[in-house]
């Protein structure tokens, strides 16, 4: 047993954060060679594997710590010199900001949350986010020179040398300079125009993608490269995107976590930052895989956000769910999601039951249409910014879940996602032509959703938002399964008419029995909206086109979806094009 020296324990602590880094990397790195390979099984297992790499690091330098240090109970003296000697080690260190959050995982999971303060943990970062960015170049520039626009495009796709070959980068490189003259309004190229690049691709679903900036003058524009494999041994540039709103949707907080070598974290998101301004750092790390990170920053924000605010926390628009209750801080743009204590005889889950399929979700392809969420443990507001009414709901139906330290309400466990206006709020009052633009867009959504293996379970409106860019992402996880799990029927014909006034069906129904047909009943009582339904996608009422979906999947056809419209994808051959369109759903 070593004695608790507390540079000793520092350097475990961090050792034990290297060894996550480590793997984490590893696995991110490999995502290149699973694009090359079209191993499209092996990237969804990676991205659901990798989820779990952070808790089981910690769990392990816990072990660590009580087996060679004996810590038990809180020494206070001593863990103050243990942060300050973990500090100290962070000071020449590339990934410091990350260290910090291991650091604060490990030690909230031995002690008290009573103990939680900035002596003993990083509530406030010592890290010079700045200073990392201008020590560690994480990008390549390029400038344009005597080989014109088109040149430099082909410099760039030169660049990172993937092993296999372009289906054709000349028709490529002046597809992208054409689209770029046409997009950012130039008269004339700006003579200073220089691309900045991260020198590692972005890897998600079924494509790499190369992130960049253009910068000229004082201005910044994104620069992005969405690249696919042909699956037939060549890669192809599938769009230009240097909008602000298109780049925001690929970095959306419904689309699963990228893939990418990341060395310095820090500077990777100070880059992303600078194209995606309006996006907070828990944004943009989330969007790399550094989740728990990600809920670190979240929860500065918080504090800070509520130091600089008045506003009480209130229930949240829409219909309340029997599953969860939801509230929110009208001036912070999320809703928090406690699990009630009891649930209706209807709803045949548990809080386990529920917290797996949350936990579904992180780990499974979202693709734009399924919120991510952070869930939190231990979450202390203020008593009195809680609004009243809403702390009486909360005693009323998530007692379990609370507890009281002086002036704070601590909730115990606690999912926190984007605010998204509920869909049936949005339905009421949006006009006739807006509404049904947006049942088409929820319409779309369930097929893309069942393209990629998900059955919502709850297809009710109110279990939908709508979020700032227009889009319907669903919410509601209790009732989630795989679309594999699920048995679609055809309602029987009756044998009598005496079967139609049953109060009971006529027909037996097992547990995972769904029938489409019902759904248009149950969806709404509007006449108006459940024509328009009919009309847009008719075949989400015939269970045989659920059951085509089903097979596809058990032939290995996934949907490709992608982050960006079809009208921005440049045109490929007739022959591939159609056949791409065969299993696509456009996001």
């Amino acid at each position: 047993m070593m004695q608790n020296h507390p540079r000793q324990i520092a350097q475990s602590i961090l050792t034990g954060f290297e060894r996550h880094f480590s793997f984490f990397q590893e696995i991110s790195s490999a995502a290149r060679q699973r694009f090359e390979l079209a191993d499209w099984e092996a990237v969804r297992e990676a991205s659901a594997k990798r989820i779990n790499f952070y808790d089981l690091r910690v769990q392990e330098a816990i072990s660590r710590l009580r087996s060679n240090f004996d810590i038990d109970a809180l020494d206070e003296g001593l863990w103050q010199q243990i942060k300050q000697c973990y500090a100290d080690t962070l000071r020449t260190h590339s990934r410091p900001e990350l260290a910090e959050t291991f650091y604060n995982s490990v030690f909230c999971r031995l002690f008290e949350r009573k103990y939680y303060d900035n002596d003993k943990i990083f509530i406030e970062s010592q890290v010079d986010r700045g200073e990392l960015s201008e020590r560690y170049r994480v990008y390549m520039s390029f400038h344009v020179a005597e080989g014109g626009l088109t040149g430099t495009i082909w410099d760039i796709l030169s660049a990172f040398y993937f092993s296999l070959p372009y289906e054709d980068i000349k028709r490529d490189c002046d597809r992208v300079a054409q689209s770029l003259l046409d997009q950012a309004g130039f008269d004339e190229l700006p003579s200073d125009l220089r691309f900045d690049l991260l020198e590692s691709p972005f890897y998600r679903n079924k494509a790499a993608y190369i992130i960049g900036r253009m910068v000229y003058g004082d201005k910044i524009r994104p620069f992005i490269l969405p690249l696919i494999n042909n699956e037939d041994g060549g890669l192809y540039v599938d769009t230009l995107l240097i909008r602000g709103h298109h780049v925001e949707a690929v970095f959306s907080f419904a689309r699963a976590y990228f893939m990418a070598k990341t060395p310095v974290p820090a500077a990777t998101v100070e880059f992303l930052h600078s194209i995606m301004p309006y996006n907070t750092l828990a944004e943009l790390y989330n969007s790399i895989g550094f989740h728990k990170q990600a809920k670190n920053e979240f929860y500065r924000d918080l504090l800070n956000h509520l130091q600089a605010s008045e506003d009480l926390f209130v229930t949240a628009a829409g219909t309340p769910g029997m599953v969860m209750q939801v509230f929110t801080l009208p001036s912070f743009p999320y809703v928090f999601k406690v699990i009630r204590d009891r649930f209706p005889p209807q709803k045949e889950v548990t809080h386990k039951l529920v917290k797996e399929r949350y936990f579904q979700v992180k780990k499974h392809d979202r693709i734009g249409r399924m919120a991510d969420t952070l869930d939190f443990v231990d979450v202390a507001l203020p008593m009195d910014r809680i609004e009243p009414s809403l702390l009486k709901e909360l005693k009323d139906t998530v007692a379990s879940q609370l507890e009281y330290d002086g002036d704070m309400l601590v909730i115990r466990h606690i999912y926190i996602e984007r605010r998204m206006v509920p869909l049936n709020l949005y339905i009421q009052d949006a006009d006739e032509t807006r509404v049904r633009e947006i049942l088409d867009d929820w319409g779309m959504g369930i097929k893309q959703l069942m393209g990629v293996n998900i059955f919502p379970g709850d297809l009710l409106f109110k279990n939908f938002g709508v979020n700032c860019q227009g889009k319907v992402v669903f919410y509601d996880y209790d009732e989630i399964c795989y679309l594999s799990e699920v048995n679609f029927r055809k309602i029987p014909p009756p044998r009598s008419s005496l079967d139609l006034y049953r109060d009971e069906p006529w027909y037996s129904i097992n547990p995972n029995d769904v029938f489409p047909e019902e759904f248009i009943t149950f969806l709404t009582t509007d006449a108006k909206i459940r024509k328009m339904l009919v009309d847009l996608h008719p075949e989400l009422f015939d269970y045989s086109y659920w059951r085509q979906a089903q097979e596809n999947l058990a032939a290995g056809i996934q949907a490709d979806v992608f982050p960006y419209p079809q009208r921005l994808r440049f045109q490929r051959p007739d022959s591939v094009q159609a056949e791409t369109m065969k299993i696509a759903n456009m996001a």
